[in-house]
């Protein structure tokens, strides 16, 4: 039981964190984008190490197969909830920053 409070606890952090974070550094229409790509990015670092982690299946216990798809499911809403031009404009600002840094 401890075990699934810590990785509620811990999928919780992983959202919230990001999210409040995003609000403060990014413009407005910008956040959903940006929260959708670090959520499939948190996703993905959660199967690997799902993947590295091997444990008994037990289907009374939160794993982290569960953290990845709660973080997948909240990367489509954040995506599909998102305008399609924000994404554009999000990409093509961190386009201009990459051509700018470079000498």
């Amino acid at each position: 039981m401890a075990e699934g409070i810590a990785m509620v606890t811990l999928f919780s952090l992983f959202t919230a964190l990001p999210a409040v974070l995003a609000l403060h550094v990014l413009e407005p229409g910008l956040v959903l984008p940006a929260f959708s790509v670090l959520l499939f990015i948190e996703a993905a670092s959660t199967v690997i190490a799902a993947r590295l982690i091997q444990r008994p299946d037990n289907a009374n216990d939160i794993t982290l197969w569960d953290l990845a798809g709660g973080f997948t499911l909240i990367g489509c809403a954040a995506a599909m909830l998102g305008e399609p031009d924000q994404a554009a404009l999000f990409l093509t600002e961190q386009g201009s920053l990459r051509a700018a840094s470079q000498p």
